[in-house]
C-alpha cells in the first residue's frame, strides 16, 4: 500500500496483545495505548525539518537542534484521546486541538459537532489522532475540514487499521501519509475491524 507505514516491531507486537485481549482491564489498556501511543509519533515525525542553534556545554559550544516547525495533535473526540498522552510524552512542545464528529442516523454522513484547533495549522506538522480507521469515512471528514482550515501537512496516526478505512484515506486524499501498528483483515458487517480490539474509547475510558 502506498503511503502507508505499518510500524513492525516486536515490543509493539506486544502491546497490540495486551490490547486486543478482552480480559486486559482499564489501567493495563491505557498503559498499552500510552506506550504504543509514543512509538507511532517517534515513526510519525522521523522527517520533521530541524533548526539549528548554539548549546553552550559545560565543556565547550556545540550544535544543537529543535524543531523547525509547529507540531498539532489533532485528536478526533473521544477515541482518539487514547493516544494523546503518548504522542505528547514524547513531543511535550506540541499543540493539541480537537475535533468531534458523529454520523448523522439518517444521511449516515459525517458531521461536526466540536472543533477547536491551534492558530497557525499552515505550514505545521499536523497529526490527526484516531485509534481505529474503520470505514475511514470520519478520518477522511476530519482531513478534509482541517484542510479548508488551513492544514497542509498532514499525517493520519491510528492503531489499527482496516483496509477498507486505508482505501478510502488514500482515495480521498492521497497526500495524507497514513501511519499505523496494525493493518488488520477487514470490517465485519457491523464495521467493525475483525480481529481489532472491540471500541477503543470504551474500553480505555472504562465506559463498557
Amino acid at each position: 500500500m502506498n503511503n502507508v507505514i505499518e510500524v513492525d516491531h516486536p515490543v509493539v507486537k506486544r502491546y497490540l496483545s495486551i490490547l486486543r485481549d478482552k480480559n486486559t482491564e482499564t489501567a493495563a489498556f491505557r498503559r498499552a495505548m500510552g506506550t504504543i501511543g509514543t512509538v507511532l509519533a517517534y515513526q510519525a515525525l522521523t522527517d520533521l525539518p530541524l533548526k539549528e542553534y548554539e548549546v553552550e556545554t559545560p565543556i565547550m559550544p556545540t550544535k544543537g537542534h529543535k524543531p523547525g516547525t509547529e507540531v498539532f495533535v489533532i485528536p478526533i473526540l473521544r477515541a482518539g484521546l487514547s493516544l494523546v498522552d503518548g504522542i505528547i510524552s514524547f513531543m511535550p512542545d506540541a499543540k493539541v486541538g480537537h475535533i468531534g464528529v458523529y454520523r448523522d442516523e439518517e444521511t449516515h454522513q459525517p458531521v461536526n459537532y466540536y472543533h477547536n484547533f491551534p492558530g497557525g495549522l499552515k505550514g505545521a506538522y499536523t497529526l490527526v489522532v484516531d485509534p481505529m480507521l474503520a470505514t475511514g469515512g470520519t478520518g477522511t471528514h476530519a482531513i478534509k475540514f482541517l484542510k479548508e482550515n488551513g492544514a497542509d501537512n498532514i499525517r493520519f496516526v491510528s492503531l489499527i487499521s482496516a483496509p477498507e478505512g486505508i482505501e478510502r484515506l488514500q482515495k480521498d486524499h492521497p497526500d495524507v501519509p497514513i501511519i499505523t501498528a496494525a493493518i488488520d483483515e477487514k470490517l465485519n458487517d457491523d464495521a467493525f475491524i475483525v480481529p481489532g480490539l472491540g471500541d477503543a474509547g470504551d474500553r480505555y475510558f472504562g465506559t463498557l
